[in-house]
């Protein structure tokens, strides 16, 4: 009988606690993470719900992540609470400040640009920061310290402030085939015989995989 690691398990690794599966640590009912998604920190990983910014209760948008993926330590995903006004004359918040100042908003609204929404399988580097509204397709790798301003296609590479493409990690009829498959979602039983080929670049080999378990 197979071992695999129990996705509903903290600390995975063996008297290492600086990485946990994610899921398992959050209390933010905004913030939705999916199995085996991991979190390392250097310092404490109950530290990744602080590095949510700005994230109010009463603007209710979320954080949602997809399996499988890999965030380092000091990732920051800044959340629609810190925006204001860009198209008035001033950005100032009058209104947050009260008396004569609190009707300054009526009538008006803040920015927002929606949830943050990570794929599946996205590795995520060193002091990253996530912007509001930021969709990160799957497969894709952020480079240390990016600041990721727009939406990332499937399995690209993205670095810089603002992040910019730096490459494609396959072909487009490769990412199609890949985004058919939905390796994430597969059975254990699969993943762990798909193992050479998830380590490799065989997208090829992976669908042959796929088409031919369990027959």
């Amino acid at each position: 009988m197979s071992k695999i690691s129990d996705k509903d398990q903290i600390f995975p690794l063996p008297h290492y606690q600086r990485l946990c599966f994610l899921k398992n640590i959050i209390k933010n009912p905004n913030i939705i993470v999916g199995d085996y998604t991991y979190y390392d920190d250097f310092e404490d990983v109950y530290n990744f719900e602080k590095n949510v910014k700005y994230h109010f209760d009463f603007i209710s948008d979320k954080l949602i992540i997809g399996k499988f993926c890999m965030i380092a330590s000091d990732v920051k995903f800044i959340m629609n609470g810190a925006n204001h006004l860009v198209d008035a004359v001033s950005t100032y918040p009058f209104a947050i400040f009260g008396e004569d100042w609190a009707g300054a908003m009526d009538n008006k609204t803040y920015p927002h640009k929606g949830n943050i929404v990570i794929g599946n399988d996205v590795w995520i580097g060193y002091n990253a920061t996530i912007m509001a509204g930021v969709k990160i397709g799957d497969g894709a790798i952020i480079a240390t310290n990016s600041t990721v301003t727009k939406d990332v296609p499937p399995y690209t590479i993205v670095g810089g402030n603002p992040a910019k493409e730096i490459k494609k990690r396959f072909s487009d009829d490769e990412i199609a085939t890949l985004l058919e498959l939905k390796w994430w979602d597969w059975e254990m039983e699969k993943i762990t015989r798909a193992l050479p080929l998830l380590t490799d670049k065989d997208v090829g080999g992976l669908k042959l995989l796929h088409a031919g378990f369990g027959k």
